[in-house]
């Protein structure tokens, strides 16, 4: 069996946007929300290397092939009273999983959540989706049974938000 090139992380660049979308499209049609993925490169261009970028991006790359990515935030934890790291996204291409990929996309990314001073680690996963499921906790994750995420988007956000603040008209 020949070696496999090498798997090297690396920060996502304005360059990468081509990349980085795709790895977005292919995760929206693996996750079977193709039709929700909306994203262009004009827009992800803006919010992740604009004047303030929403979030950032790591690409892991075999040889000089992207395979692998993981979007990634801060956000902020009331009750520990520090900031935390959100993963939005972790997606390796079908044909370069069981290759270690993912496991080493977020060690890395545990490693940013220490160095940043971060107070805890997270992210969402399906509850379809069993083998993410397992792997997460084979790391030592914990899957929160008694946490719902809630969402309101599109109409609903426009509706939510021209309703007055108090009172119910």
């Amino acid at each position: 069996m020949l070696p496999s090139p090498p798997f090297r992380i690396a920060p996502a660049d304005s360059q990468d946007l081509g990349h980085v979308l795709a790895m977005i499209e292919a995760l929206a049609d693996y996750e079977k929300l193709r039709h929700l993925c909306i994203a262009t490169e004009a827009g992800l261009r803006e919010s992740l290397f604009g004047a303030k970028p929403a979030a950032e991006v790591l690409l892991g790359w075999e040889g000089s092939e992207p395979v692998a990515f993981a979007l990634f935030f801060h956000n902020f934890s009331t009750f520990l009273g520090r900031k935390g790291l959100y993963l939005e996204d972790l997606f390796v291409r079908p044909a370069f999983r069981r290759h270690g990929y993912g496991r080493a996309l977020l060690v890395h990314l545990a490693r940013i959540a220490v160095e940043r001073g971060c107070g805890r680690f997270e992210w969402a996963v399906l509850d379809w989706n069993a083998p993410a499921i397992g792997f997460y906790e084979s790391l030592g994750a914990t899957v929160m049974p008694d946490w719902r995420i809630s969402r309101v988007t599109g109409p609903g956000l426009q509706k939510l938000a021209a309703l007055p603040l108090f009172g119910n008209r």
